[in-house]
């Protein structure tokens, strides 16, 4: 054989050819975006020029005693932390009246929601959410190689514009659904549904189905109608609660989330969950902000108040804001909005593309502090003078 000839039989072992390796599920796989390199923007603008309002953190930080937790943690870095993270489960029992056997830990409540596709669906089964919701439930039906039914939302005309349709989920579940994901408030539209709407919702769904409810933001709700499922736990023995300490309480960078539902569902999960997978300053942090509920509580007003604020001046502005309960609001900019988004960006000011999600006329714009929104504003009103 020739040289050339060899050289050519050789394999690329490019991202294609690995890619007709991977399982099925996985070939057809995009990965999660996490939107802009942030870490660029930090170096190019500085950190304190840059305001960072595209990834529905928290401006105010977390409790005090999280951070003092992490500090008197670091002496410990040399030993595996807790695998069954159980100081940090009994306070989590307590906080919300629940038995530890009830909890599932995770790194961020994204690794929940994937670990449930994997555990509870596979090929031949459908998964059935919202168009519009989570980007990581359509990650976690693919990875698990199901199928994905996908219910249109309500029309932006509604009184919930884009908000989840609950009927027409309920009517999509059929003998081969395996798993229904609804994030309650929802993200990217920051819209949610009440009490009346929760139940009724599940009483229509058949009993073997298993209902991921996914509340990331649920701390920030203050409507008077809003309920939490880990209220109706007692009633629906199919519903999971996914939650995380990324949102209200300032933790994001320590990435971890927790599952409440039925002792037996979260035992088959524990199967697969990967050993020690919250790390030891994360876990100390978690237990002292949950001890803190103070700072949660004046986060969460803060919130409300500039979310209030923020609206009310981009309404103002001739813009359309979407109803929310969680700590950003979606707007429509129409067919300017890419050349308005490139041109925030270019003055230091990072707010989240919404193409990905099917929205590409709308930005998801974080609320941030007063400040924060204030130069938020005053850079919008440049880029569209």
């Amino acid at each position: 054989m020739s040289q050339a000839a060899a050289q050519a039989s050789v394999p690329a072992y490019d991202e294609a050819w690995f890619a007709a390796r991977a399982q099925a599920g996985v070939q057809g796989l995009k990965a999660y975006d996490p939107g802009h390199d942030l870490v660029a923007l930090r170096r190019r603008f500085g950190e304190a020029n840059l305001v960072e309002l595209g990834s529905n953190e928290n401006p105010y930080g977390p409790s005090p005693a999280a951070r003092q937790a992490v500090l008197d943690s670091l002496q410990a870095l040399h030993r595996y932390p807790d695998p069954l993270g159980a100081d940090l489960k009994r306070a989590l029992a307590r906080t919300h009246g629940v038995d530890t056997s009830q909890i599932l830990l995770g790194n961020g409540s994204h690794e929940l929601l994937m670990l449930l596709g994997q555990v509870f669906a596979g090929p031949g089964d459908e998964v059935v959410f919202s168009r519009y919701g989570f980007a990581v439930f359509a990650l976690a039906t693919q990875a698990a190689g199901a199928q994905m039914r996908i219910v249109e939302a309500l029309p932006r005309e509604a009184a919930m514009p884009c908000g989840h349709d609950l009927d027409a989920i309920a009517a999509a579940v059929g003998p081969r659904t395996k798993l229904v994901y609804v994030a309650n408030p929802n993200n990217p539209t920051g819209t949610w549904f009440g009490r009346e709407a929760l139940t009724a919702f599940l009483d229509k769904l058949p009993p073997h189905v298993i209902v991921v409810m996914d509340e990331a933001y649920a701390e920030m709700a203050d409507a008077p109608d809003y309920e939490s499922a880990l209220n109706v736990l007692q009633r629906y023995a199919n519903v999971a609660v996914t939650r995380t300490f990324s949102k209200a309480y300032g933790l994001a960078g320590l990435r971890v989330g927790y599952l409440i539902a039925r002792p037996g569902l979260v035992a088959v999960m524990e199967r697969l969950r990967e050993s020690f997978n919250v790390n030891g300053p994360a876990l100390a942090a978690c237990e002292a902000a949950l001890g803190d509920g103070e700072h949660l509580a004046d986060s969460c007003a803060r919130n409300a108040e500039q979310r209030a604020a923020l609206s009310a001046a981009l309404a103002e502005r001739g813009l359309r804001v979407f109803p929310s309960q969680t700590n950003f609001v979606l707007v429509e900019f129409g067919a300017d909005t890419a050349r308005i988004e490139t041109a925030l960006v270019a003055r230091g000011v990072v707010l989240r593309p919404m193409g990905g999600y099917g929205l590409g006329d709308c930005l998801r714009i974080t609320v941030g502090d007063a400040d924060e929104n204030r130069r938020l504003l005053a850079a919008l009103d440049a880029v569209r003078a």
